[in-house]
This record gives C-alpha cells, structure tokens and sequence, in this order.
C-alpha cells in the first residue's frame, strides 16, 4: 500500500511540475511566431465577442435618454432648472453612447481578418494593435452602457 502511494504521489508531483514548466515555456515566450498570432486574433476575437452583444443595448439605451431629455425640456422653468444637471449627465451619456457605438462599428469595418497572413511578423504587430484597439473599444461599450444604466435609474 505504501508503494502505491509513493508511486501516486510521485506521479501527482510530476504532473504539476510539468504543467509549471508549460507554464513557464509560455510565460518566456517559447511560443513561435505563428502561434503568437493565432494566441493574438483569439484575444481580439474575444474583445469583438464581449463587446458586439453589448453594443445591441446602445440604441434602446439612447432612445431612453433621448426621451428623459425631451420630458425634462417640456417642464415648467422651475422645474427645468432644478433638473438641468440631471439633464446635462443625460446629454453627456447620450453623447458617449452614441461615441462607443460608432467606434464598434468604425473597427468592425477597418478590420481586416485576413492582414498580413503571409508574413507573420507584420501579421503580430497589425494584431497586437487591433487587440489594443478592440480593447479600447470593449471599453468604452462597457463603460457608456455602464454609465447608462445607473444615470437612468437615478431621481432628479
């Protein structure tokens, strides 16, 4: 019995010392050319992927901001006054809405899957930049419909 458990443990060892070392490979950048892009449009492809079903929620959002402005205009002066902050954070968010949703569409078309696929130096800096690009757009979905979504629940 103990001869089982030494040999397991041995085994167990061994296993997570060579999923470490795997790990380590990477980290050092053991990875060839090729497999550094295929590693890059995964990451892009993955930006596109979070963010795409996001952006879909920009035109409902910026209707309802667009109709929380129009109310707030056909108030009474007083009334008006009294919410022109409110306001202003609602034309604010509708602009950067309107800002994310246009710099998803702006990417989309300016990508281009098939770039430099021959040459696969070229082919990492184009996709390095695009993931930094994707990421940035990522960013300003998330963070416009973020921004959205807590002004609109928000009383004035």
């Amino acid at each position: 019995m103990k001869k089982i458990s030494f040999v397991f443990a041995v085994i167990v060892f061994t296993g997570i010392a060579a999923c470490n070392n795997e790990q380590k490979d990477k980290e050092a950048g053991s990875l060839t050319p090729q497999q550094q892009a295929d590693s890059l449009q995964k990451e892009v492809d993955d930006g596109h992927d979070i963010a795409m079903p996001k952006q879909m929620k920009i035109p409902r959002l910026q209707k309802e901001t667009k109709r929380l402005i129009d109310s707030i205009s056909t108030l009474p002066a007083k009334a008006q006054e009294a919410a022109a902050p409110y306001k202003a954070k609602l034309e604010g968010v509708y602009k950067e809405l309107g800002d994310a949703y246009n710099s998803m569409e702006k990417w989309m078309v300016e990508f281009d899957r098939d770039s430099a696929k021959n040459n696969v130096e070229q082919r990492l800096k184009y996709l390095r930049d695009e993931k930094l690009r994707v990421d940035k757009v990522k960013e300003s979905v998330l963070g416009s419909i973020r921004k959205a979504d807590s002004l609109l629940k928000e009383k004035f």
